[in-house]
């Protein structure tokens, strides 16, 4: 009966350390970022964190005074990523750029990325379509 228990409780064991962490670590999008709160600007590239389970892109933007403001935009995972064409060299440091997303929810300078703009006007997709983000950005007009 003891080495019955033993094995059971070994046998569990082993199962339970080869499973992967709980998805409870990863956020959605409600926990973090505001859907009422779309936002878009144009900033320039510092540097991009290719890192699971989100890409971000840090931006500085020049706001109506003069001031420069660091933004942090959150995006897919770095193969989705990568699949939809954004790339190391499409986001080279100093590339200009234009992002819509929605700012978060605590009004720090952080956003999840929606659409991200080119200069050559491509258009590239940031979001996941299962983050719980909305599908569309909608103007504040029209909320």
């Amino acid at each position: 009966m003891r080495t019955q228990l033993a094995t059971v409780v070994v046998g569990a064991s082993l199962l339970l350390a080869g499973t992967p962490a709980p998805a409870s670590a990863h956020h959605s999008f409600a926990a973090e970022f505001d859907a009422k709160r779309p936002i878009t600007f144009k900033g320039k590239v510092t540097k991009v964190e290719w890192v699971n389970p989100h890409v971000w892109i840090h931006v500085e933007v020049q706001r109506a005074d003069g001031k420069i403001e660091p933004w942090a935009i959150e995006g897919g995972t770095p193969n989705v990523l990568f699949r939809r064409g954004v790339t190391k060299q499409a986001l080279a440091p100093g590339t200009e750029i234009v992002v819509d997303g929605y700012q978060a929810k605590d009004g720090t300078r952080r956003a999840n990325g929606r659409d991200l703009t080119l200069a050559d006007g491509k258009k590239l997709f940031l979001g996941s379509t299962d983050t719980g983000a909305p599908y569309e950005l909608r103007p504040r007009s029209q909320q």
